[in-house]
């Protein structure tokens, strides 16, 4: 057991996914944080909000900036965010005259929020590609095996025989639901988070809607009317689609592992667990992890509405929550998608037995 199984050594083997979890890394988050400071001071200064020196002078910087992660690691734990340490040593690194103006304007979460942004396009990229080649892989296993027999169940009781392509839709008619959807979810979390102290920059006066639109444009992310730094419906609608398709997946893992069982035979496993104590089994490891990935998000969806409630203007607590539980959600989809499809890729029908 591990406080982290999606990166441990060899629990991340059966729960991890290297894609995803990539995206959260510490390089990851430290190279999105980067371009938004890169981003914004090349937006400020084409707005005339700084120099264009000083922008180009902040980019300049950036571009060969190495961040002192001790220092961070130890200002997070004072400040409860990374930001205001990072903008230091940016500053230092900048120098005068024109360290004041880096991260002008901005606030921590303009950053932080925007990074993450960054990094799910990534991940909108990769769970639409796996959601496309589940759906291929379900249907040519409907065209091989769909016609035959085997009994449906209701309420865990023998019911009336269907064609396994009944059982098959079953899966694959929510993942395509879920592949519509996915636009809606990308459209809530894919955009530009700057608001600056408490959501107004105020300190661009007039200028704050044409340098968030340019920032918007040159970071490829949706512009806003207004900053979302306590509105996280989003973040919740998002975290929602990921347990939908971990639970799609979940019902699909256990309806084979049911089916595989060696008593009802109808599904067989190409391949499967070993066991240490009994050689002969072919344990459904793949089947059964898509259950516990469908029940792991479910539990950690709550926790998610949960950070919903932002008192005011910004909550700390609501925001570290979501901290501790997106990321885990985010690289189980993706662990769940990929087991999905090679498990597809290992069951066939066998039928009814007697």
């Amino acid at each position: 057991m591990s406080v982290f199984p999606f990166e441990h050594p060899f629990l991340s083997g059966l729960a991890g996914d290297r894609e995803i979890a990539a995206l959260f890394s510490v390089e990851a988050e430290m190279a999105a944080m980067l371009a938004f400071e890169a981003g914004l001071a090349a937006a400020e200064g084409a707005e005339g909000v700084i120099p264009v020196g000083a922008a180009a002078e902040i980019e300049n910087r950036i571009k060969a900036f190495q961040p002192d992660l001790e220092a961070l690691n130890q200002a997070t734990a004072r400040d409860g965010v990374v930001v205001p340490d990072l903008v230091r040593q940016l500053r230092a690194a900048v120098g005068e005259p024109h360290a004041r103006h880096v991260h002008f304007g901005a606030t921590s979460q303009d950053v932080i929020d925007t990074g993450l942004a960054l990094r799910l396009v990534s991940a909108f990229d990769i769970f639409g590609a796996r959601l496309d080649a589940l759906a291929v892989a379900l249907a040519a296993l409907t065209d091989r095996d769909g016609a035959i027999e085997v009994m449906a169940h209701t309420r865990m009781q023998a019911a009336i025989p269907v064609p396994a392509s009944r059982k098959i839709e079953s899966w694959r008619a929510p993942l395509l639901r879920h592949r519509a959807a996915m636009a809606g979810a990308r459209e809530g979390m894919c955009v530009l988070h700057f608001g600056g102290a408490a959501g107004t920059l105020d300190k661009l006066g007039g200028k704050g809607g044409a340098v968030s639109r340019r920032l918007a444009i040159g970071l490829g992310l949706t512009a806003l009317a207004s900053a979302r730094h306590s509105e996280r419906d989003g973040f919740a609608a998002f975290a929602s689609w990921l347990s939908l398709v971990t639970g799609t997946l979940g019902k699909m893992g256990q309806d084979i592992a049911l089916a595989a069982q060696s008593e009802i035979g109808e599904i067989r496993l190409a391949s499967g667990g070993g066991s240490s104590a009994m050689p002969h089994k072919v344990n459904p490891v793949g089947a059964e992890l898509l259950v516990a990935l469908a029940r792991f998000n479910a539990t950690l969806l709550a926790g998610m509405h949960q950070a919903l409630v932002h008192e005011n203007e910004r909550s700390g607590a609501a925001w570290t929550l979501e901290w501790l539980l997106l990321p885990q959600m985010a690289v189980a989809c993706g662990a769940a998608l990929r087991t999905a499809l090679s498990l597809v890729d290992t069951i066939s029908f066998e039928g009814r037995s007697g």
